[in-house]
């Protein structure tokens, strides 16, 4: 049985890796799950230089998911290249980071600073605020889209996944913009954003008013864009988005997903993404299926 996928040249062992900011870079999860067994490791939104975050409280639990406003904290790259890809060097799994920036100059000097490491594909999180434009995403602009994604692959040396966010009006607009910038992959979907009142204190329930919502909730949402960008586009997509069991993960493989990433559920059970490798192998056993690859884009 074959259950290895390939995205941009890079071959995963499985279809199944981590969410960005869900999972560490797999330090904290090493006493629950196998490093060795998962795809590919995504580790959290990294910076060329230390990022504080926003203030605290930063999450907030929803019905059905979570909101989160933690504003990328990060180390920053030099202690990111020392502490984390060092550890995950010890581990026979692909390594996928993701890159965050305030500026097309931010990008460019991180992705050039992970050109030598052990890097294999760079997720560049373009839901981040372009302070150059007075704040808005450069995932939200096709045309900044399209540029940031040129900007970062004229210095890659590893395929670049463009990460993808939901907050727009037309998903395929920026899928297309991306693939136009040169893009090796997407991923998708980032999270929704959203509100919640504490309605005790009458305030917000997280310091920064508006958070992003993850969790199963938004699973209907994300399935539903990654089958729109399936069938817009011709790059591989890593989809994301409430996956929690080996069903949800399938359901995303069947509209045209290349691998999966669980993200809010790791908080829930640390043991997700082994019950969901295990769980889509015993779903092809019993569907006399040899190759994982089958059922990519089997629903039309």
């Amino acid at each position: 049985m074959n259950l290895s996928v390939n995205i941009a040249g890079v071959t995963l062992k499985n279809p199944v890796t981590v969410a960005s900011g869900t999972f560490g870079s797999g330090m904290e999860y090493g006493e629950f799950v196998d490093l060795n067994r998962l795809g590919a490791v995504t580790t959290k939104g990294v910076a060329n230089v230390p990022w504080p975050g926003n203030a605290t409280p930063r999450i907030a639990e929803t019905c059905g998911g979570m909101m989160n406003a933690i504003g990328l904290q990060n180390p920053g790259l030099e202690v990111f290249k020392e502490r984390d890809l060092k550890f995950l060097a010890d581990y026979d799994t692909k390594i996928i980071v993701n890159v965050c920036g305030r500026s097309k100059e931010d990008y460019i000097d991180a992705v050039e600073q992970l050109a030598d490491t052990n890097a294999d594909l760079l997720e560049i999180n373009i839901s981040c605020p372009n302070v150059k434009e007075g704040g808005i995403a450069f995932g939200q602009n096709p045309k900044m889209a399209e540029e940031i994604t040129a900007a970062v692959k004229k210095v890659a040396k590893q395929p670049v996944i463009m990460k993808l966010s939901p907050n727009v009006t037309d998903i395929t607009e920026m899928a297309r913009a991306v693939e136009a910038g040169g893009a090796d992959a997407v991923s998708l979907i980032n999270t929704l954003t959203g509100m919640k009142i504490d309605t005790e204190r009458r305030t917000f329930a997280v310091a920064n008013k508006t958070g992003g919502l993850s969790g199963p909730a938004i699973k209907p949402v994300a399935v539903r864009m990654v089958y729109q960008v399936a069938n817009a586009i011709k790059l591989p997509i890593i989809g994301m988005g409430g996956i929690r069991t080996a069903e949800d993960a399938l359901e995303f493989l069947m509209v045209g997903a290349s691998a999966v990433a669980v993200g809010t559920a790791n908080f829930v059970n640390p043991y997700t993404t082994i019950e969901v490798i295990d769980g889509i192998a015993a779903y092809m056993e019993r569907h006399g299926i040899q190759d994982v690859n089958e059922l990519i884009g089997c629903v039309k």
